[in-house]
């Protein structure tokens, strides 16, 4: 177990110091030799986790968005939202999304799959908004993937502009106005009166995740500990 351990720190910090150096240089720049530098690992130790370069970057487009789940809402609409100002949030806070999002916009990335993370929040977004239509929140004209592509797409031009001018300062700002001025136009009135868009939303989210993770943490550990046999006397 402790070797097991062992190992999924050591991927795990190879993971992190490949999204430094990838969000620094870029892919096409970035070596095998700089990150192990930032890692402080041995190259075997890198090649036993990960074959390539291209192995690495898409370990680090895969975890930009590995958190893309948020709590379930009553209200669709409201979590579809959630889902974007939490990802807004998290590329303002976490190396390994501002990295991931880096690479995923990178043009000049040749040969490395750059789609995956535009194809996973598609599919997100087509979701929930199909839940929301299904439960009345949109109006009838909305077609869920052409919503959803629209949205995805917008919110790549919002968080370039953003890196570009402020490096992500103004992002939840940015991205609020977005979902202020998009949402109108596809969800019934009496549901976008009683939606959350304000730039704070992300951060509120992540800390309402945080603290389930923290309560399911302290819940397990009470069990095996209520599972240990009893000391012999």
């Amino acid at each position: 177990m402790a070797k097991q351990e062992r190992a999924i720190r050591t991927r795990h910090s190879i993971l992190m110091a490949a999204a430094r150096v990838f969000e620094e240089r870029g892919y096409q720049a970035a070596t095998i030799n700089e990150i192990l530098a930032v890692a402080g690992v041995t190259k075997g130790a890198l090649y036993f986790h990960f074959q390539s370069k291209e192995d690495l970057a898409e370990g680090v487009l895969a975890g930009q968005d590995q958190h893309l789940a948020v709590p379930s809402r009553a209200c669709k609409v409201q979590e579809l939202v959630d889902a974007v100002l939490l990802h807004a949030y998290r590329l303002q806070t976490d190396p390994m999304v501002r990295a991931g999002v880096r690479l995923t916009l990178d043009q000049r990335a040749q040969g490395l799959d750059r789609s995956g993370p535009f194809l996973r929040w598609r599919d997100v977004g087509i979701d929930l908004l199909e839940r929301a239509r299904a439960q009345g929140e949109l109006l009838p004209h909305v077609t869920p993937a052409e919503t959803a592509g629209v949205m995805v797409g917008s919110f790549a031009g919002i968080q370039a502009m953003s890196q570009a001018l402020t490096d992500y300062q103004d992002l939840t700002q940015r991205v609020s106005e977005l979902m202020c001025h998009l949402l109108p136009s596809i969800t019934m009135p009496s549901v976008l009166t009683a939606l959350d868009l304000t730039p704070e939303r992300g951060e509120k989210v992540c800390n309402e995740l945080l603290e389930r993770q923290r309560l399911a943490e302290a819940a397990s550990e009470e069990q095996d500990t209520s599972q240990e046999p009893a000391a012999l006397g």
